[in-house]
């Protein structure tokens, strides 16, 4: 989870490095996001497109900004976000993306890392449902 706010006078070049961090995140990616990964990539998860280390533009006070999300299906506008310990310290700052990506009109799903690692297939079942 990242969130990074510029002015910068190029849209292309905040996209751009809204994407060189994206390529950085996608290579050292937590034990947690390989499990979920390899559950979702190549719409295995009901024929659903995922990305992952997504990032989401929207426009804050006047400048475009943009959060980079673990994982993201544009069909059906869903946000998965999985949390280490580090979360734990950063409730305010989770519930403020969580609330600024709801008002694009996406929804957040957010599971712990221990829960993914001991338990894949019940969050799997959990994303399902969702997307039913």
């Amino acid at each position: 989870m990242l969130f990074l706010s510029m002015s910068l006078n190029k849209k292309s070049e905040l996209r751009r490095i809204a994407l060189d961090l994206c390529r950085d995140l996608r290579k050292r990616q937590t034990p947690a996001e390989k499990l979920v990964w390899e559950k979702v990539r190549n719409k295995k998860l009901k024929g659903r497109k995922f990305y992952r280390q997504h990032p989401l533009f929207f426009d804050y006070l006047g400048k475009e900004t943009f959060y980079i999300v673990d994982f993201y299906c544009h069909q059906t506008k869903l946000v998965i976000e999985l949390d280490g310990l580090v979360h734990l310290n950063q409730k305010e700052e989770d519930q403020l993306k969580d609330d600024m990506i709801n008002l694009l009109g996406i929804r957040v799903l957010r599971f712990r890392n221990d829960l993914v690692e001991n338990d894949i297939d019940y969050v799997i079942k959990q994303i399902e449902k969702f997307l039913r």
